[in-house]
């Protein structure tokens, strides 16, 4: 199912060997979601305006302003002509630590740590994965399973052409849930706020996703205690270095029945 606040139907002009023609086309919507925590404004990201509540829950567990979901008490989505505004209260605790270290940035859709404030904020270093004693080895087998069963679950790329999907798979590479965004680690946040609610043991699982395997998503997969993760797509240095100091599993270029582990 597509939310039809996330496509918009474009005039456009067809150019095609020497034909011109009007016609018309489907795009993927991309508008500013702003985070506000108990009435103090955090962050604004660009996002594709559907499954709001789970990134919204997403987001702040995976950018670490909550350790728990429980800390998070309401969420209040405020729906604008051109933007979103979410009202997320939370802990006391967590609220003094948001303080603390609080940042502004506006996040772009290709990127996930866009105006911290100093390189001292970025997490290089990051303590290992209580999960990394069960390292996940996966076969050929399951990948192919997975990357199969991902396009059929890409609703918005089929019309748009222009989203990212992060998807929760088994360890057989079955797909449970899929959400889509303009931008992966707005996908992902969709997909960790949908696990958290759903109180799902990331133990068992990974995560993939239609994207290349870049820093920010396996910051968020540290931060989540997430095992494993799989893209379609080459990774970074940055992502490798990352992964492998929190034992974290990193497979790229999962491509029918291939992949490379890094």
């Amino acid at each position: 199912m597509i939310n039809i606040d996330s496509i918009l139907e474009q005039q456009i002009i067809r150019h095609e060997h020497e034909r011109i023609e009007p016609d018309t086309d489907l795009v993927v919507v991309e508008m500013p979601i702003a985070l506000i925590y108990n009435g103090i404004s955090h962050a604004v990201m660009m996002a594709t305006p559907c499954d709001i509540k789970e990134y919204a829950i997403g987001f702040t567990l995976s950018e670490g302003i909550v350790e728990i979901a429980s800390e998070i008490y309401d969420i209040d989505i405020i729906s604008h002509e051109s933007s979103i505004e979410v009202e997320l209260t939370i802990s006391q605790k967590s609220f003094f630590a948001l303080k603390a270290k609080r940042r502004s940035m506006l996040g772009k859709s290709g990127c996930g740590v866009c105006g911290i404030e100093s390189i001292e904020l970025l997490n290089l270093s990051p303590i290992p994965i209580t999960n990394s004693q069960k390292k996940l080895l996966l076969s050929t087998t399951v990948i192919e399973k997975a990357s199969k069963e991902l396009l059929q679950h890409q609703f918005l790329m089929a019309k748009t052409g222009g989203a990212h999907a992060a998807a929760w798979c088994n360890l057989n590479g079955e797909i449970f849930k899929v959400f889509e965004d303009v931008g992966r680690h707005n996908a992902l946040d969709k997909l960790i706020g949908y696990l958290a609610l759903h109180k799902i043991d990331v133990s068992c699982g990974f995560v993939f996703m239609s994207s290349r395997g870049s820093y920010e998503l396996v910051r968020k997969i540290v931060q989540m205690n997430i095992p494993l993760l799989a893209t379609i797509s080459a990774p970074t240095s940055l992502a490798i270095e990352t992964a492998k100091k929190a034992h974290v599993s990193l497979i790229c270029f999962c491509r029918n029945n291939r992949f490379v582990e890094y």
